[in-house]
């Protein structure tokens, strides 16, 4: 069946401000919860560095799901020895034309892009923006309208003002909440009138450290009251930008690896059931406007049976609902029976070719999730992250030949034509996880590359900062230009 899509389809890229952006202390931004974080690999795990009173210095495991909680009394710290990548990350904060004119030459027509919190309200709770914050976002949109590209803006992504995390224990305090709606009315009047697409959060299922619900502290209870107050802080945004701007459309960014159950055991289904609905379990909150009955089994597994939820949370909640769903599809995982409650991907799956970084490569999962997402809420749904971290090598010219990459988009891309063409899933467009190379989020590496655009920077920051199109960035304006058709076309 042909590939060509639907007229109006959304092509573009994604990004996130402390992997992209950089900018750090400069145009009044203020202090990031990922400005703590240092670089890593996949043999030393990232982490935050922190300070006790008595001068010692904490460095937690991995920030990701670290087990740990942060003292209270411990204080961010910059060590001279450590690298912080989100400080300079690619340095779009002064090479914006060049990206997105870049961008624009593949044909893009939407460009996701997070703002960041702390260079609106460097602290988060001040009663004013801070101007010159707001200015660069107006010159960032002003550039994508030259081209006709929409902004699809993720309004928290994975991060926070630090001090919003240190004082008030992040989302964890429900005045978080106030200081988040504040934000997002700030930016709503600001750019309301130029900006269609918005996301209230990124990846809010993935529950880590100080990103996305900011806590220090590693107990289930708080974690998912956090969560609620993130869940309450979104719905207080769809209302209001509801009503700012009565066009708009709102979503929420989800981690979907699609889930196989290892085997055909029925104790391996049903764990697949269960480890399923710790994704569920958002999406249906926020899409639905309500929590369904097996909520209490997913608190009971973390060790709690009952969240502070006021009635007029419940009332937030089904009137803020979102108007689509949209999600990330890197890989497909396995689970079964005796697998820990988060510890999906630990069965190998013997059907599937791994990443250099051990993600199974599986286009058809993706076809698979975008049914199983919209057959369950019935909205329209948003691919908004996908792609392959690789090691690219580039000749002197900054060139790479990346016909790996070409392969895996080709494939995702057939797999998600079929599943609108063929299956009937409604899909408003796909943003390209980093179109242009940034830091790696699970890593903090550059070599972990996903672009199709070569920025000459490695693992420490050195380099020219010099972009180059690779082999990628042409085969993608042909898809881009024939609206998909040109996937019928062999490699």
């Amino acid at each position: 069946m042909m590939k060509q899509l639907p007229k109006g389809f959304l092509w573009g890229g994604a990004t996130a401000d402390f992997q992209y952006e950089g900018g750090f202390n400069e145009g009044g931004r203020g202090l990031l919860s990922h400005d703590f974080e240092t670089d890593g690999s996949q043999e030393n795990p990232r982490h935050h560095t922190f300070q006790m009173p008595d001068g010692t210095i904490l460095k937690p495991r991995s920030s990701f799901f670290y087990a740990d909680p942060v003292p209270s009394e411990a204080k961010p710290v910059f060590l001279d020895d450590q690298y912080y990548p989100s400080h300079q990350a690619v340095d779009f904060y002064h090479h914006y034309k060049e990206d997105i004119a870049l961008m624009a030459g593949m044909g893009f027509n939407v460009f996701r892009f997070s703002i960041c919190w702390s260079r609106i309200y460097p602290l988060g709770d001040e009663e004013t923006p801070n101007e010159e914050g707001l200015k660069f976002y107006d010159e960032v949109i002003s550039e994508l309208e030259k081209y006709h590209m929409e902004p699809l803006i993720t309004i928290c992504h994975d991060e926070m003002p630090m001090h919003l995390a240190l004082k008030y224990g992040g989302w964890s305090n429900r005045y978080v909440i106030d200081c988040y709606v504040k934000y997002c009315k700030t930016l709503f009047e600001r750019f309301g009138t130029r900006c269609k697409y918005w996301l209230t959060f990124n990846e809010i299922n993935a529950v880590r450290g100080f990103g996305p619900c900011g806590t220090r502290e590693s107990d289930g209870k708080v974690r998912y009251q956090a969560d609620h107050h993130m869940f309450v802080a979104s719905a207080k945004a769809v209302i209001l930008g509801h009503q700012m701007m009565p066009e708009s459309m709102f979503g929420t960014m989800y981690a979907m690896s699609e889930l196989y159950p290892a085997t055909c055991k029925p104790e391996d289904i049903f764990k697949r059931l269960q480890a399923r609905r710790e994704n569920w379990y958002f999406i249906d909150t926020m899409a639905r406007g309500y929590y369904h009955p097996y909520a209490k089994s997913v608190w009971q597994h973390h060790g709690f049976d009952s969240l502070e939820i006021t009635e007029e949370d419940k009332e937030i909640l089904k009137e803020g609902q979102l108007d689509f769903v949209s999600f990330s599809y890197y890989r497909s995982n396995t689970v079964k029976k005796d697998d820990l409650w988060f510890n999906v991907g630990g069965s190998s799956n013997p059907y599937l070719e791994n990443t250099p970084w051990g993600w199974p490569v599986d286009p058809l999962g993706l076809r698979h999730c975008m049914n199983e997402i919209y057959d369950r809420i019935q909205k329209p749904i948003f691919i908004v992250e996908n792609g392959m971290g690789a090691i690219d090598e580039a000749d002197e010219n900054g060139y790479v030949e990346d016909d790996y990459r070409i392969e895996y988009l080709q494939k995702h891309l057939s797999a998600m034509a079929d599943a609108i063409n063929i299956d009937g899933v409604d899909c408003l467009g796909y943003t390209m996880w980093g179109p242009i190379d940034l830091v790696s989020l699970s890593t903090g590496e550059m070599k972990k590359r996903y672009g199709f655009i070569y920025v000459d920077m490695d693992d420490k920051g050195n380099g020219t900062l010099k972009r180059t199109k690779k082999k990628s960035y042409d085969w993608m304006k042909h898809i881009i230009e024939t609206n998909g058709k040109a996937l019928d076309e062999k490699l």
